[in-house]
């Protein structure tokens, strides 16, 4: 009885969420970013109950049994609940593996291997989010994930870099992006593993072999160390940053423009991930 009451706030979070940011509509072709994990297998599943046209796109990093038993699950669970998938290889994208590229530019500026691969997971699946005819691009980000990101950008100095958070992600530049959006937004990350255990959906939870993430560690273990004394930290986190978004949406707009290289959005004339393939390429022509 407990567990179908959980179910049921989980469910409703949801849809509240999704109806009062306005996230989605019934007209919408609908595209969910899935990795075979927990927050995508979950959305997947609610938008599907919830009757939207909605498909998965899962981008195969080839990393090894990790990457194939989160394939496997993707596809089994998109088997049985009648979801089309759409899989796509980042090798086939990128010309070479990810772990290459994690390579190259570690060794070039230091940056962390996840901040790597998201800036070229966001890269090849926007591109073909909107080749697919997506109206909307669905994330499985959750309030963790939210208040980290903002936690983050704070302590590097940088908090314009949150204008693009939110449940809905992005700031300008529209006719470049499909829209991104958070149905999970207001859902903690333990919250989420309690609703697909009940669920007894088939998920891989281990982490990533290649995860090396230290500042997201590191921050993610201090909100978790914060929570147990001040409850609803996180939460508090995000909605304050909810007020202060149209400010920084403000601030930003008109800075986002065309890369020269590949034509995606950009901050500079270079996106980032062209960027990085930029490092990648010096490195293989030595």
């Amino acid at each position: 009885m407990a567990d179908e009451k959980f179910v049921l706030e989980i469910e409703k979070k949801v849809k509240d969420t999704i109806f009062k940011y306005r996230l989605l509509l019934k007209r919408d072709k609908i595209i969910v970013a899935c990795s075979g994990g927990k927050d995508s297998i979950a959305v997947l599943y609610l938008l599907k109950k919830y009757g939207y046209d909605v498909s998965a796109l899962i981008l195969d990093l080839e990393i090894g049994k990790w990457s194939l038993r989160n394939l496997d699950n993707a596809a089994e669970f998109c088997r049985e609940n009648d979801i089309i998938l759409h899989r796509i290889f980042a090798k086939d994208e990128i010309g070479c593996s990810i772990e290459h590229v994690m390579s190259c530019v570690k060794a070039k500026s230091g940056v962390e291997n996840c901040t790597v691969c998201g800036v070229i997971k966001r890269w090849i699946i926007n591109r073909k989010a909107r080749e697919l005819g997506a109206d909307k691009l669905v994330t499985g980000h959750n309030l963790d994930d939210e208040a980290q990101n903002i936690f983050m950008n704070i302590l590097k100095g940088n908090p314009m870099l949150s204008a693009g958070l939110g449940p809905k992600s992005g700031v300008g530049a529209q006719d470049m992006f499909v829209q991104r959006v958070k149905p999970l937004y207001f859902c903690t990350d333990a919250e989420l593993r309690k609703y697909t255990e009940i669920m007894g959906f088939k998920i891989l939870y281990s982490k990533c072999p290649l995860s090396s993430a230290v500042f997201r560690r590191d921050i993610k273990n201090c909100l978790d160390d914060f929570e147990k004394s001040y409850p609803d930290v996180k939460r508090n986190i995000v909605r304050k940053y909810l007020e202060m978004k149209p400010a920084l949406v403000k601030a930003c707009r008109g800075k986002i423009k065309r890369c020269s290289v590949c034509g995606e959005a950009a901050r500079g004339d270079v996106c980032k991930a062209c960027e990085m393939m930029g490092i990648v390429k010096l490195k293989d022509d030595k």
